[in-house]
């Protein structure tokens, strides 16, 4: 006898499953009835085997107390806790089926909570009826779910639901027609429908193989297919099923205009055809959709993004439209750190990410430090002019006063970069820009003599990066290597050129599930001109939480007659660390060293080491560190114990 499958023959207490277990397909899974003996509260109940002892008559309350003391039944009737098993499914059924019945269940969702014997009944009936369903959603027709509820303890019981499931049923026949009007290509589409006959009745797979086929169609260039419903016919006498789907293809489609939904949208079309990796004229693609979507949400600039095809001027034309809704643009925030060297530095800013239509980032951000004082603005305009392409702006004026040199700057700089973020991290990425300073700076020369001068410093940085690890902000495997390099022309005294180099390498290895191993090599060369005769803010330095922890900031390397450092013109320093993750927080063992040299290039001779521990709390915006440590070998002046705090790991 053939059954059609319908969400009608679901019954009352299996109603909400049956929506649910469909929501996502027409396909439907009939569900038996099951009315399993259970314990009835309103009659008595026989005695226990294992327990030796009657049941007592119940009137209101379902578990009242038993006139023989020695009953383990609790005489608080809200007072009964239980335990599920889930009998009689094994294998790839169970290991489907058992996740599904632990979210929906009744018996799981209220485990915790004691209940008494009329609700435990209940329960236990409406979780029989969900398992049958479940059961028939995967092909076992036939199945047959029988409770049994048995004393375990005083106040325990254990809720036995014992299934049968009978036999598997399998496809008679698998019929998808209106795919020949695809042409050559109706052979790769039947097979993106990977449901054949002899396969088992299975609803998730059926739900699979229809989206699959949607998104397949979709990616040939059909945004407007028809997948109809399918529809599976159940014969008990055969213990078969008949699945039968019909598909509209519509026609192929190239990509026509972009058309912005509303009014309220933070930019126009135009930029959408921009940040598009596709072009008027391609062949539609719902990969490029998809891709679409969620470079708009990117942006930050919307909170919800509707990106779809719409008929175009011609039967051969898809435009698309797209509706945002706009998110809040505007930011404040602050920052707090501390690190030995540098002191107490606190960073506030505001925001308005959209003030410079389209994508145009102001931020005005101030520094309020015990050695660093400083006011700017940032323009930082995302997608300019290409995907991923940002426009940078800066102007600023700071104050510095450290050991090495005291300086008060004025600069303005600009630059183009490609960049790399959480939801698209790049492999390759680059930037170029021009930088102009002026600076009156401060250091000591000779036999203690303070000497200020005024430097005006034009600049042109480059920098090229290769990313092959497997997170931005974290990583815990790959590798990653960078290059900087800024020719720089000097006004002091006269008119010189030099060039800074920097290299930067850091890699990540696992060995187990919690700890990764990650080391990082840095290197940096100054050529052109003497040491001196450089800007003391334009030279080298080292120490600090970015470079050799265990030393103070800016603390390693020559030093003038009042034990200041006075930078030089090459660096090298090498870290290795061990990041020991448990749970939301790590634990970070290190040891660093490094130096800097006055002369071009660095030897690695006289080393300074430092080594200490470090605190980890894995935040959803990236890793908050702190860094304890000690230099090994420490020279006059140095602290004995370093501490830096700050957002985001070491390297």
């Amino acid at each position: 006898m053939g059954t059609m499958v319908s969400p009608l023959a679901c019954r009352a207490p299996a109603l909400f499953l049956c929506l649910m277990l469909t929501a996502l397909s027409p396909v439907r899974a009939y569900a038996q009835s099951v009315e399993p003996a259970l314990l009835d509260p309103e009659t008595p109940m026989a005695p226990m085997a294992d327990i030796g002892v009657d049941w007592p008559e119940m009137s209101d309350d379902p578990v009242a107390p038993l006139p023989d003391a020695q009953s383990p039944v609790a005489a608080n009737s809200d007072s009964l806790r239980y335990t599920i098993v889930l009998a009689g499914i094994d294998g790839d059924a169970r290991a489907a089926i058992a996740p599904r019945f632990d979210a929906l269940s009744t018996l799981r969702s209220d485990e915790k909570n004691p209940a008494n014997a009329a609700q435990i009944n209940r329960r236990a009936r409406d979780d029989s009826e969900l398992l049958v369903t479940l059961l028939k959603n995967y092909g076992y027709y036939d199945a047959v779910v029988d409770p049994e509820i048995e004393r375990q303890s005083t106040d325990g019981l254990i809720v036995r639901l014992i299934a049968e499931p009978g036999v598997l049923y399998n496809f008679a026949s698998v019929d998808v027609t209106g795919l020949e009007a695809t042409g050559e290509k109706a052979a790769e589409f039947r097979q993106a429908f990977d449901v054949n006959e002899r396969d088992p009745v299975n609803v998730d797979t059926v739900v699979a193989a229809r989206d699959a086929l949607s998104a397949r169609i979709k990616r040939e260039g059909l945004p407007f297919a028809r997948i109809g419903e399918p529809k599976i016919v159940v014969d008990h006498d055969t213990q078969t099923a008949t699945l039968s789907m019909s598909v509209d293809p519509g026609g192929a489609r190239t990509i026509g205009k972009f058309l912005m939904i509303g009014n309220r949208a933070p930019f126009g079309a135009d930029h959408v055809r921009d940040i598009a990796r596709f072009k008027s004229g391609d062949m539609f693609n719902q990969a490029g959709i998809d891709d679409l979507k969620r470079a708009l949400i990117a942006t930050g600039l919307a909170s919800s993004v509707t990106v779809s095809p719409v008929p175009g001027e011609s039967d051969d034309i898809a435009d698309i439209a797209v509706s945002l809704e706009p998110a809040p643009t505007h930011t404040i925030a602050g920052e707090l750190g501390y690190g030995t060297g540098e002191g107490i530095r606190v960073n506030a800013s505001w925001t308005d990410r959209n003030l410079i239509r389209p994508e145009g980032a102001v931020t005005l951000r101030g520094v309020l430090g015990t050695r660093e004082q400083s006011l700017g603005g940032v323009l930082r305009q995302g997608n300019f002019r290409k995907r991923d392409q940002v426009l940078n702006a800066r102007l600023g004026v700071s104050r510095s006063n450290f050991r090495a040199f005291q300086a008060s700057s004025f600069d303005i700089a600009a630059g183009i970069e490609r960049q790399s973020n959480i939801i698209w991290q790049k492999k390759w990425t680059w930037s170029a820009g021009l930088e102009l300073i002026a600076t009156d700076e401060r250091d000591v020369v000779g036999a203690g003599i303070s000497r200020r001068r005024t430097f005006f410093v034009g600049a042109a940085p480059l920098t090229l990066n290769y990313d092959g690890s497997n997170d931005l902000l974290d990583p815990t495997r790959g590798f990653r290597i960078g290059v900087r390099a800024s020719p720089e022309v000097s006004l002091q005294n006269g008119t010189f050129g030099y060039v800074r180099t920097q290299f930067d390498a850091s890699y990540y290895q696992p060995t187990t599930d919690r700890i990764t191993i990650a080391g990082r090599i840095r290197l940096g060369s100054i050529q052109g001109a003497k040491s001196d005769a450089i800007a003391p803010s334009r030279r080298f330095y080292a120490g600090g939480g970015g470079s050799v922890r265990g030393y103070g900031f800016q603390q390693i390397g020559p030093r003038d007659i009042a034990n200041d450092p006075d930078g030089g013109r090459s660096l090298a320093e090498i870290a290795l660390e061990a990041r020991i993750r448990i749970g939301p927080f790590g634990v970070v063992p290190f040891v660093d060293a490094g130096n800097i040299y006055s002369k071009t290039y660095p030897d690695f001779s006289g080393l300074r080491y430092g080594a200490g521990i470090g605190a980890r709390y894995h935040s959803s915006f990236g890793p908050i560190r702190i860094d304890v440590g000690t230099p090994i070998n420490r020279q006059a002046g140095d602290a004995r114990v370093t501490v830096f705090v700050s957002l985001g790991q070491a390297f």
